[in-house]
């Protein structure tokens, strides 16, 4: 009989390292977030482990008392997959930012949300290369003025919702980097996930790209500008709640409850476990309001789920049960 899960607290998974983030920055409430959400998973400490790239994000390991490895630019999901292959009990999480994930790793970032390994991604999203101190990212918004791009960048960015739908991820979520209540209840939400989850998070840098999305997650207008979602739950915002989105035609609008005779049964009802991504896709694209909570989780076979069904199927075809009936087969010759 296995043994229970030790009862943790955030402590647990504090590491004695000093954590240097800028003063302000949203990576702090990341991290204590995920220290607080770890001990509600049911996790054996000794069973988590955090991979992450390079970047600012990607000190985290060093601060979570747990198993990591800070990794290369770009490749955390491709070390994450070895990791999680050849230990498949492990609880695997990636922390990578959106230059790490979305420029130099970009290759990698797609194709583990295309495969479905069993695994969490948590981006850092903060529109701006931060270590490497303020030089545009796939993220940052055309007419950016930044330290590579000082007349303004040219760019279109990546929407990290829209890369990630197009790749065939079946878990994404988003939120707002100075919700940690919400965040530590996403984080478990994404290890219960059987699949490959992502969490864009958007993370401000108060030193090279300060405010990037105030006129979204300022407490003054956060809930007239932001839309929470919830499985099976109509997608009503604002501080009133009077607001919430319809569908006309094939474009989301934002509706007031009570005019033109609409009422809460006119509110499209928010289906994350929908597999057609067309809704999915508005949703992420949408300005107003920015969209948040889990958009998209439906379960799918995993990459492990495929590869151990193959296996199965190819030893129950073979002749060859074990390694001497290969050696032996086909044509032989005895040395005397």
């Amino acid at each position: 009989m296995e043994a229970a899960v030790k009862e943790y607290t955030y402590k647990d998974f504090t590491s004695d390292q000093e954590v240097r983030w800028c003063p302000g920055c949203d990576d702090y409430v990341i991290l204590r977030s995920m220290q607080k959400a770890l001990p509600e998973m049911g996790v054996k400490k000794e069973d988590v482990v955090f991979i992450s790239g390079i970047g600012c994000s990607s000190r985290f390991p060093y601060y979570m008392d747990t198993y990591g490895m800070h990794s290369i630019h770009g490749r955390a999901p491709a070390i994450a997959t070895g990791v999680k292959l050849t230990n498949p009990d492990l609880s695997v999480w990636v922390i990578t930012g959106d230059g790490d994930s979305m420029a130099i790793g970009g290759n990698h970032f797609i194709h583990v949300l295309r495969r479905n390994i069993d695994l969490n991604i948590v981006l850092f999203n903060n529109e701006i290369y931060g270590l490497t101190k303020g030089q545009f990212s796939p993220t940052s918004l055309v007419g950016q003025k930044t330290k590579s791009s000082p007349y303004g960048n040219t760019q279109p960015p990546f929407l990290a919702g829209e890369l990630a739908i197009g790749a065939q991820a079946r878990f994404f979520g988003r939120i707002s980097g100075n919700t940690p209540k919400e965040m530590t209840q996403m984080f478990i939400d994404a290890e219960k996930f059987k699949g490959t989850s992502l969490i864009e998070v958007l993370q401000n840098c108060p030193i090279f790209n300060d405010g990037a999305y105030s006129k979204y997650t300022d407490k003054a207008v956060r809930e007239d500008r932001m839309l929470f979602v919830e499985h099976g739950k109509p997608m009503i915002f604002g501080k009133e709640r009077n607001k919430g989105l319809v569908l006309n035609g094939l474009k989301l609008e934002v509706a007031t409850l009570g005019e033109n005779g609409i009422t809460e049964a006119d509110i499209l009802v928010h289906d994350a476990k929908e597999k057609d991504p067309t809704l999915h896709q508005m949703l992420v694209r949408l300005e107003y309001p920015m969209v948040t909570g889990i958009i998209r989780a439906f379960d799918d076979v995993t990459l492990e789920e495929r590869e151990d069904a193959l296996t199965a199927q190819v030893k129950s075809d073979s002749s060859y049960k074990k390694t001497d009936d290969l050696f032996f087969s086909g044509d032989i010759y005895n040395v005397f």
